[in-house]
C-alpha cells in the first residue's frame, strides 16, 4: 500500500523556508505595505485630504495589481488585495474619518483569529487545510493524532498573530493616531507574517507529514 505524500514518515525534514519567497517577494512585500503607508503620507501632505489620500491608496494597488499580472501569476490574489485597498478606501472617504482606512483590517485580523481558533476547536486547524488545499494532499492527516496536535500548535500562532495586530492597533485605532496606526499596520504586517511562517515551520519540520509545509510556501511564493 503506498504512503500518502502528506503523512510519509520517511519524507525529510524540509529546508527553512526562503523569507522571500514566505512574503511573496518584493512584490508582496509592497502589496501589504506600501498602500497604507502611502495612504498616511498623502493624507498628511494633502492638508487632511482622505477621499485623495484613499484615491491614492488604491490607485497604487492597482499598479502592483498590473504589474503581478504581467509576470502571469494568479490574477486572484492580484484583484483580491486591490479590492482589499478598495473597501478601505471607500469607508475612509464615505466617513471622512481617515483612521477608518484601517478598521477593514481589524475586523479582517478578528476574524482570521476567530476562524483559526475555531478550526483548532473543531479539529479542523486551518494551517492543516491550507498545507493539504496547496499540496493538493487529501485530509487523511487528520487521522494522525500527532499531525493534528501539530497542527493545532501552529494554528495557535496564528491566531496569537492576529490578536497581536489588534491589541496593539485597535487603541490606536480608537485615539485616532493615524501616523501610529499607519506604522503599526507596516511594522506588523510582513515582519510579523514572516515570524509566523517561521514558527509554524519550527513546529512542523520534525513531525511526520511536515515536509509539505516548505512545499506550501513555496506555492505561496508563486501567486
Amino acid at each position: 500500500m503506498s504512503t500518502s505524500p502528506a503523512t510519509d514518515p520517511q519524507a525529510p525534514p524540509p529546508a527553512p523556508p526562503s523569507l522571500a519567497d514566505a512574503v511573496g517577494g518584493p512584490l508582496g512585500i509592497a502589496e501589504t505595505a506600501l498602500p497604507a503607508a502611502v495612504f498616511v503620507v498623502v493624507y498628511t501632505a494633502s492638508g487632511s485630504q482622505t477621499r485623495t489620500a484613499a484615491i491614492a491608496a488604491v490607485a497604487l494597488a492597482a499598479v502592483l495589481a498590473a504589474a503581478r499580472i504581467l509576470r502571469r501569476q494568479t490574477p486572484m490574489y492580484a484583484l483580491s488585495g486591490v479590492l482589499g485597498v478598495a473597501i478601505a478606501g471607500y469607508v475612509a472617504a464615505k466617513t471622512g474619518k481617515a483612521e477608518n482606512f484601517f478598521l477593514p483590517g481589524l475586523l479582517l485580523n478578528g476574524a482570521y483569529a476567530g476562524a483559526y481558533a475555531i478550526s483548532i476547536l473543531v479539529r479542523w486547524p486551518l494551517v492543516g487545510v491550507i498545507v493539504a488545499a496547496l499540496t493538493k494532499a487529501d485530509s487523511s492527516w487528520r487521522q494522525d493524532p500527532v499531525l493534528v496536535r501539530v497542527y493545532a500548535r501552529a494554528s495557535w500562532v496564528w491566531v496569537a498573530l492576529f490578536l497581536a495586530r489588534i491589541a496593539v492597533q485597535a487603541p490606536l485605532y480608537a485615539a485616532g493616531a493615524l501616523v501610529a496606526l499607519g506604522a503599526a499596520r507596516v511594522a506588523m504586517g510582513v515582519p510579523l507574517f514572516v515570524v509566523g511562517i517561521w514558527l509554524s515551520w519550527l513546529l512542523l519540520r520534525a513531525t511526520p507529514g511536515g515536509a509539505p509545509w516548505a512545499r506550501a510556501v513555496a506555492a505561496r511564493a508563486e501567486r
